[in-house]
């Protein structure tokens, strides 16, 4: 692959499912894997940089938190990468997909690569009711209000770098995705998604289980929407 990229991972106590995660990383496509230690109270850190990976810290939680951190670092190289991929770190995303993900940016000139379980296939038990609910919400809005046709709002992704920086994220939460798919749509970029599998994750604190949940998950989505839809 002629492009450099560099692949960003947050993490927060994920110590037992870092091993497996870096282990399968297709190293020759990309320079540097970054894992941003988001105030874990494991072996986060020490585990990831014995796995190879790059450690920055991030003590403020949240994801869009630890995934600024990173583009903050990587920003301020000496050599930059044209393009940025993004997974988590519980497993979810199969590393060895990451090949779909990156090269339409080099063969199609597109800014923005999202991968999508919808147009591929998410294992029993993989997505939970209340996530596809609070999910449908959100691609279902963003296509009244843009008329994209987002099947999936994915952590699985890769964008240019220059886009990525203009784009400003400002989200610190579970929103930072979102914010992303809602910002390429306004500023233009050429975006597409890719078809990926997902796989069942550890069980974690972050995850929407049930109906109630997805409401909250859902009401959050649509406040991150609008919020973005009127800025500039």
């Amino acid at each position: 692959m002629s492009i450099l990229v560099d692949l960003v991972i947050p993490a927060r106590n994920e110590a037992s499912n870092l091993p497996s995660v870096l282990s399968t990383v297709p190293r020759a496509l990309v320079r540097h894997v970054y894992v941003v230690d988001n105030g874990s109270t494991d072996d986060t850190a020490r585990t990831a940089a014995a796995h190879g990976a790059i450690v920055l810290s991030e003590p403020r939680l949240g994801y869009g938190a630890a995934c600024a951190c990173a583009i903050r670092h990587i920003a301020a190289g000496e050599q930059a990468p044209e393009v940025v991929a993004f997974m988590q770190a519980d497993g979810a995303d199969d590393p060895s997909e990451l090949e779909s993900i990156i090269r339409p940016l080099e063969r199609q000139g597109l800014d923005l690569v999202v991968g999508s379980p919808a147009l591929g296939e998410s294992e029993p038990g993989a997505v939970r009711l209340g996530e596809r609910v609070s999910r449908g919400v959100a691609v279902t809005l963003i296509r009244a209000l843009y008329g994209q046709r987002y099947t999936a709002v994915g952590a699985f992704r890769a964008i240019r770098l220059p886009a990525l920086v203009a784009l400003a994220m400002r989200e610190a939460g579970t929103g930072w995705d979102l914010e992303m798919q809602v910002k390429a749509v306004k500023a233009g970029l050429r975006v597409a998604e890719v078809p990926v599998r997902l796989r069942k994750r550890a069980p974690g604190p972050a995850r929407v289980h049930s109906l109630s949940d997805a409401a909250r998950a859902s009401s959050k989505m649509l406040y991150t929407i609008f919020r973005h839809s009127t800025s500039r």
